[in-house]
């Protein structure tokens, strides 16, 4: 006769946020993009099914991070191929986009993160909704 442990009990699931914590949670994803992508997406997998408005504006906070990433990426090619093309001159002025996408990414995550501690949601503009 063998013995056989019983099987491990299933994980409980986490408790859902209050509403105060969801709309904390909510405005830190907005907030978070500001340091990059991971804020964003960490908070949207750990709280996306414990609170609605949270998981609603992880997404989008999550999409726009996702859109800049693919914006930086595709200019950083452009940017190599017209530095070599024109000798190493566009360096002069080749760094101004990245700066103006760090700009817009800075003001549109504090503006993200105001609507939603106001009570409102935000849609960030130019982003590529990946993330239904």
């Amino acid at each position: 006769m063998t013995d056989t442990p019983p099987p491990p009990a299933a994980p409980a699931a986490a408790a859902p946020l209050s509403a105060a914590e969801d709309k904390q949670w909510a405005g830190i994803a907005h907030l978070g993009g500001i340091i990059g992508i991971l804020p964003s997406l960490i908070i949207w997998l750990v709280f996306k099914d414990r609170g609605a408005l949270t998981n609603r504006e992880g997404k989008e906070a999550l999409n726009f991070q996702i859109t800049l990433v693919i914006v930086v990426v595709a200019y950083s090619i452009l940017n190599a191929i017209l530095t070599v093309v024109t000798f190493g001159i566009w360096t002069l002025i080749g760094w101004l986009p990245y700066l103006a996408v760090w700009v817009l990414d800075i003001v549109w995550s504090i503006l993200g993160f105001s609507k939603v501690n106001a009570g409102g949601s935000y849609r960030y503009p130019l982003t590529i909704r990946l993330i239904k």
